[in-house]
């Protein structure tokens, strides 16, 4: 493999079978591990200060975090209507698009609700319930994202709940982005509060003077946000969180058949996000490999945010697998965000998907479309996280609470299993809270 052209962009390419377990723990390990314990003690701090201050500590954080003097952070209705006048109207045209194809995938992702008759007189069911209050973060530091606007408010609007909370980082002026308001307006979102970073999960989970305490966060961002909604779900009394969706990372599996163009449009299109975000070639083609370096480095120069690109890609691989069956191998080991199938016959390897946030099937299948407007959520578990979480979705702003009806003859049928576990697990309240029922039951059927 050509190495040096790859060092051309602080690329690392990387041979999978020369290397070692601890080799293969370092090709695939995340930026972010090397800074974890740094971030962990600043979110603390910042955390602890917004508990502490309220309002207070969100002023002075805005004004050294994000560079905005604020007295007032929740967004006028003033200036809603202010974005939308603001917008191009083919800008307005691409979000309400992609509003309506969000909304068309999520219409039927909620829990159900369902009855089952376990045993005669016995009755159990599911109801669904929206959650009360939730609290979205859009990032906007670098690049506002109303895309994610769309992304957490549609499922939010689908399921119903009573309050929705909006935190996305001011700009110099104070101002929110226009863009991210007026997809807030499309998503029936209208409260919506100038606050970015540590600091706006802190304000949402603990709940200040000006922003009311969340039962549950949305939302992806840095490290820092991350982190922060980590720990105020840890505490008494704090709210729950959607998933771990930090930094953007890309996998993609590609043959010697792929478009070298596309699959460096793809890598670059993640890498752009931030420094810390990581993106991944896995290949049997050395060939495919040394043509997606070449193109990296020429649509690396034409990005106007080639500086924020490069730093990424120096954290990122360009991997030769022996066979495409064992770049799966290695993508369930890592677990991606998205991963890209760049394969002759993508739909053939899908079912050796065993982890990954979502799956681009195909040359054409652009990450890009998923993260705007072909309807699918783009925010996803990050940092090995999909393992065992799941992307967004509406059932993540629902509840499903258990019920059972049980008649007097359903609890004599079943009474006696759960009277003789109860004695088994030594909990004599337990049985005894069946068997005076059954008595009672018994007697009464005796009349």
């Amino acid at each position: 493999m050509n190495a040096p052209l790859g060092n051309r962009i602080g690329l690392n390419l990387l041979t999978w079978d020369t290397l070692d377990d601890a080799g293969r723990r370092a090709a695939l390990r995340r930026p972010t591990q090397d800074s974890a314990a740094a971030v962990r003690l600043g979110v603390g701090k910042i955390v602890a200060r917004v508990r502490a201050d309220g309002d207070a500590a969100l002023r002075k954080f805005s004004r050294l975090l994000d560079r905005a003097a604020l007295d007032v952070f929740e967004v006028t209705a003033e200036e809603f209507l202010a974005a939308e006048a603001s917008l191009d109207p083919t800008l307005k045209a691409a979000i309400i698009d992609a509003s309506q194809r969000i909304d068309a995938f999520h219409r039927d992702g909620g829990m159900t609700e369902y009855v089952v008759e376990t045993a005669p007189g016995v009755q159990c069911r599911r109801v669904v319930r929206p959650i009360a209050r939730v609290g979205l973060y859009i990032p906007a530091g670098s690049a506002p994202l109303p895309s994610t606007m769309l992304m957490l408010g549609v499922p939010a609007r689908i399921a119903g709940c009573q309050e929705v909370l909006v935190c996305t980082p001011p700009r110099a002026d104070g101002t929110a982005d226009p863009a991210v308001l007026f997809a807030a307006s499309q998503c029936g979102v209208s409260r919506v509060f100038k606050l970015g970073g540590a600091q706006a999960i802190a304000g949402m989970a603990i709940g200040t003077e000006s922003i009311p305490a969340c039962d549950k966060l949305f939302g992806p961002g840095n490290a820092w946000v991350t982190e922060a909604k980590r720990q105020v779900s840890t505490v008494e009394g704090g709210p729950a969180i959607d998933m771990p969706a930090g930094p953007s990372e890309l996998m993609v599996i590609a043959d010697g058949g792929a478009n070298p163009a596309f699959v460096a449009a793809d890598l670059l299109s993640q890498a752009e996000h931030g420094p810390d975000s990581q993106v991944i070639l896995l290949s049997d083609s050395d060939v495919l490999i040394a043509h997606v370096a070449r193109a990296l480095v020429i649509q690396l120069a034409q990005l106007p945010r080639a500086a924020i690109a490069r730093e990424a890609l120096a954290q990122s691989r360009l991997i030769r697998v022996a066979t495409i069956s064992d770049a799966f191998d290695v993508s369930n080991r890592y677990a991606p965000e998205h991963l890209i199938l760049a394969l002759r016959e993508p739909e053939a390897w899908l079912d050796r998907v065993r982890a990954a946030g979502s799956v681009f099937l195909g040359d054409y299948a652009a990450e890009a479309v998923g993260d705007y407007c072909s309807g699918t959520n783009h925010v996803l578990p990050t940092g090995g996280a999909a393992r065992a979480w799941s992307g967004l979705s509406v059932a993540s702003f629902q509840t499903g609470i258990s019920v059972q009806s049980v008649s007097a003859a359903g609890l004599q049928r079943i009474g006696p299993s759960a009277i003789r576990i109860a004695e088994a697990e030594g909990l004599q309240a337990h049985a005894n809270a069946v068997s005076i029922r059954i008595a009672a039951a018994e007697a009464e059927a005796s009349k």
